[in-house]
């Protein structure tokens, strides 16, 4: 006679990039010592690797395409994810900034913790005389791609990365979207920008929406009290 399954709890939590409502389910034992073996080695690559790995294993929803979502979308799936698995409660260890010394130890709930977006923020770069550029968010693949493998080539990475992230060019007669032309096209059209225009795209990747929480503690040698904004995920694993 074969062992009982055990039952696994599902949740549900919506994207921020999209705000669409999708199904998740804890970590399995078998895939938090993946997690683990990978974080062992410190290889940024293999740690976002067994990331990947996790979520696609963990979420629930068809259709969800873990290396094409926005790596703001993948920070937040997965502190979810790991608070339904091991506590909502995380715990981190800030160094107060008022004498830039003392560590004191906050606890933080994951529900706390969201994907901030800015007012200002926008995707569409107007390039004047009618032309436009639609970018879209960096996914979790085209940040491996150009923080690890480009390196190795010796290649422009941040050039390769705007690139990757170019939706379309179009004005009020043509459009001329991503799949139609070639990198080296697009990267040689960004080439031709003058420094205002760019400074647009450097505005789009600065005001990205990202995972952030503004923490305030008491710092206990001389009573002051602090606030330390986290941003990202590896900021609450410290």
């Amino acid at each position: 006679m074969p062992l009982p399954k055990i039952a696994t709890p599902t949740y549900e939590i919506d994207l921020p990039s999209t705000g669409k409502t999708i199904k998740f389910r804890p970590f399995l034992v078998k895939e938090e010592k993946l997690l683990l073996l990978a974080m062992e080695t410190e290889d940024t690559k293999q740690i976002t690797n067994a990331l990947k790995q996790v979520l696609k294993s963990c979420i629930q929803t068809r259709g969800i395409k873990v290396e094409e979502l926005p790596t703001f979308d993948i920070e937040y799936l997965f502190l979810n994810i790991r608070g339904k698995s091991v506590g909502e409660d995380i715990e981190v260890n800030l160094i107060a900034p008022d004498d830039g010394e003392t560590s004191v130890t906050v606890n933080i709930n994951v529900e706390d913790i969201k994907v901030i977006k800015n007012e200002k923020h926008t995707n569409i770069i107007d390039l004047g005389s009618n032309l436009f550029l639609e970018m879209r968010y960096p996914s979790l693949d085209e940040f491996i791609k150009n923080n690890f493998t480009l390196e190795e080539q010796g290649m422009d990475q941040s050039f390769e990365l705007i690139a990757g992230c170019v939706s379309k060019i179009y004005n009020q007669e043509e459009v001329w979207s991503y799949s139609d032309v070639t990198k080296k096209e697009i990267v040689e059209f960004l080439e031709g920008m003058n420094s205002i225009q760019f400074k647009q795209i450097d505005d789009f990747f600065n005001t990205m929406p990202k995972l952030s929480h503004t923490v305030t503690f008491i710092n206990p040698n001389t009573d002051v009290e602090n606030s330390v904004t986290l941003e990202g995920l590896s900021s609450f694993f410290a």
